[in-house]
């Protein structure tokens, strides 16, 4: 499916703006600079912070009040948790989901350090096994099994590094019930950490996915999609890719220069429509 991003004006609340402050949060490398503009979302009624499961560093979001709730684990982008992905899991929180956000490259480095992207991807971000990563989604989510969360309302959601991961979990996990993945790429060369990619798995979905992608991603090229979504057609898995004509990558980073309000939007109500269909 293809959507032109100027078409789609759903109703979405912009709850108030940050300026360069953002900076010193983790989105200096991110952004360069910190967009004006930044959606944020408040703790009020919620319990939210950061804490360990295990010796894993995580962000949790959950409604202060409630239990037995659905979770939606939320994996960064190449920049690591910054405050970005923190806002994701309070707006998640706010609509009664527990948000769980791990620091997946925490055991090879502080992606925050670095200061230019070409040398994060290939000193930390290369350096991170999948294997590795799937483990600790793992131990996330039998955390929140233990701390709240319904162990038959799994869900994931990735944004750029973490799209790709959405969909290798969900060929991974077969307790998950639904994944949405950001503009995750979805081929690329078999290595000792990435041994798979998207469209390897396509065929051992567990849970549909929906994935959300912009029609001017030059990282992410169209033929690549038209790949995957071949394969999920030969799979006959329940999933769909959904492509907004005019977005660029990352057009959802509402912190940086790529975001692009209507296809965020957009894609924002998807994937609330999508947890709620496969979530109950």
């Amino acid at each position: 499916m293809t959507e032109d991003a100027k078409s789609l004006n759903p109703d979405f609340s912009r709850r108030g703006f940050m300026g360069t402050a953002l900076a010193a949060t983790g989105f200096a490398l991110a952004a360069e600079p910190v967009a004006a503009q930044v959606i944020t979302t408040d703790e009020v009624g919620l319990n939210a912070g950061p804490l360990k499961i295990g010796d894993l560093p995580v962000y949790v979001a959950r409604p202060a009040m409630g239990g037995n709730l659905p979770t939606v684990l939320v994996v960064q982008e190449i920049f690591g948790v910054h405050e970005h992905i923190r806002d994701i899991c309070r707006r998640l929180a706010k609509l009664g989901y527990l948000a769980i956000a791990p620091e997946l490259y925490f055991r090879q480095g502080d992606p925050t350090a670095y200061k230019d992207v070409q040398a994060l991807l290939k000193d930390l971000v290369s350096k991170v096994p999948d294997a590795q990563v799937l483990a600790d989604l793992d131990a996330c989510a039998a955390w929140a099994t233990a701390n709240g969360g319904d162990a038959n309302k799994l869900a994931i959601t990735g944004f750029c590094w973490g799209g790709r991961i959405t969909w290798l979990y969900a060929a991974h996990n077969p307790k998950l019930k639904a994944g949405i993945a950001w503009y995750g790429r979805l081929v690329g060369e078999a290595s000792a950490n990435n041994p798979k990619h998207p469209v390897d798995v396509a065929a051992q979905l567990k849970a549909p996915v929906l994935g959300l992608y912009g029609g001017a991603d030059q990282g992410i090229p169209q033929d690549t999609i038209e790949r995957m979504r071949g394969a999920l057609k030969a799979a006959k898995v329940k999933s769909e890719i959904v492509v907004y004509t005019d977005a660029p990558h990352a057009f959802n980073a509402d912190y940086r220069a790529s975001y692009r309000a209507m296809p965020a939007q957009a894609g924002w109500v998807r994937m609330v429509d999508w947890l709620k269909a496969n979530l109950g």
